[in-house]
């Protein structure tokens, strides 16, 4: 028998989502405007590549100890905890101007920690999930509307340039800190007598790419990330160029598109098979780059719209996917290995390589946007070709049946 999600549960899980994506976005939207203006514009590519680094290391390793050795919740607590104490130290070293490399070490460590975070409360979630087509889409929207909460309230309080938006981050991973307690534990798989260094780093993990279908969605959406990464620490600086301010509050305007993209989501997997789906969000890539490379305000606005669109319809369609085609006690170490992709071998060679291209583009004081954004157009329609080309969809690709039910223990 299926065990039908209670309300309270759903409405925990909606709540976790909101509040974590609430200290996610009231940090990592800002960060860039405030490495700006604090003189620190040159460590800008190199402390968002951190994030990039952090997650080849960190999300398998916590993965595994989600998948194998502790509840997820309690995973998450002591993740949150520790990324609440890094993000304090980091806004001090903002603040009184501490040493440049010292600075950048301590920004490595933080995302040490906060990179798993995510990806044990995505696999968390799908453990409570009856059916993820159908039910994963909302709860993830809540996600983006924290997100957007988050990066609003540092608007609203005057943070766009200030590093006080890292002590509204603190406040809330605390919150989410807390909020574990209230989180059932799930029933842990038995685990291995003898388990290799391999399998305790999650590296077994890597085993998923030996399926093609797999292989190519995950490549896909690594690729699409390189370009991607140009969003958040440029978006908001071009903002400022044509003469926005609170530009934190502006970026959320693509996280209406994603909010309704997250509730369409069910209905579109239902009507229209994934590939059709992924080429859907593929090409809404290449229009928010191309449309913002026109260099105007309305123009600009019009972009970030789509970037929520764009994004829910390759990131979140392809987490779903993944759930759908692994073994669920795989579940913690497969979202790791997407993070490990995406926000790793993505990221890294997207904020490195956007950060040169950025530079390419700026000339006397002057950033080229239209050069900018046209480049990394052109990128995601690469990317889009090379989806359509190597992506083979079958029709039992998918498992049948819905997820096995999750027993959850007294709390």
């Amino acid at each position: 028998m299926f065990r039908t999600l209670r309300n309270a549960e759903y409405a925990e899980l909606m709540i976790l989502f909101f509040i974590q994506a609430s200290a996610m976005g009231a940090w990592f939207v800002p960060l860039g405007t405030i490495l700006d203006a604090h003189g620190l514009h040159s460590l800008k590519p190199y402390a968002y590549g951190s994030s990039a680094v952090a997650a080849f290391i960190s999300p398998l390793i916590f993965g595994a100890m989600a998948d194998r050795h502790a509840p997820p919740a309690l995973v998450l607590r002591g993740l949150a905890l520790a990324t609440a104490v890094m993000l304090a130290v980091i806004a001090t070293a903002i603040n009184f101007g501490w040493n440049h490399w010292l600075l950048l070490g301590l920004i490595q460590i933080f995302y040490l920690f906060y990179s798993p975070t995510f990806s044990i409360s995505t696999a968390l979630v799908f453990a409570r999930l009856r059916d993820a087509k159908k039910e994963f889409g909302p709860i993830r929207a809540m996600a983006t509307i924290g997100w957007m909460a988050g990066a609003i309230l540092v608007s609203l309080l005057g943070f766009d340039r200030s590093a006080l938006a890292g002590y509204v981050g603190v406040v809330i991973w605390l919150t989410v800190a807390g909020f574990t307690f209230w989180l059932p534990k799930l029933e842990m798989p038995a685990a291995s007598e003898k388990l290799s260094w391999h399998e305790r780093l999650g590296l077994d993990a890597l085993s998923l790419l030996k399926k093609r279908e797999i292989r190519v969605v995950f490549l896909t959406t690594t690729l699409f990330n390189i370009p991607l990464s140009g969003f958040y620490p440029y978006a908001p600086a071009h903002l400022h160029d044509l003469g926005f301010t609170h530009t934190s509050a502006w970026v959320t305007l693509g996280q209406s598109t994603e909010i309704i993209s997250m509730f369409a989501l069910g209905w579109l997997l239902l009507k229209y098979r994934m590939k059709w789906i992924f080429l859907a969000g593929l090409g809404f890539g290449v229009a928010r780059f191309a449309i913002s490379a026109l260099d105007t305000k309305s123009a600009l606005l019009l972009g970030i719209t789509l970037h929520g669109a764009s994004f829910v319809l390759v990131f979140i369609t392809a987490q779903i996917f993944l759930d759908q085609n692994i073994d669920p006690a795989w579940r913690s170490r497969a979202q790791a290995l997407m993070t490990l992709m995406n926000g790793g071998i993505g990221n890294l060679i997207g904020y490195l390589g956007v950060g040169w291209w950025f530079d390419a583009c700026s000339h006397s004081s002057r950033t080229h946007w239209s050069w900018f954004w046209g480049g990394l157009a052109t990128l995601v329609s690469g990317v889009l070709v090379y989806f359509l080309i190597a992506y083979r969809e079958k029709n039992n690709l998918a498992r049948p049946e819905p997820l096995q039910s999750v027993t959850v223990l007294p709390r």
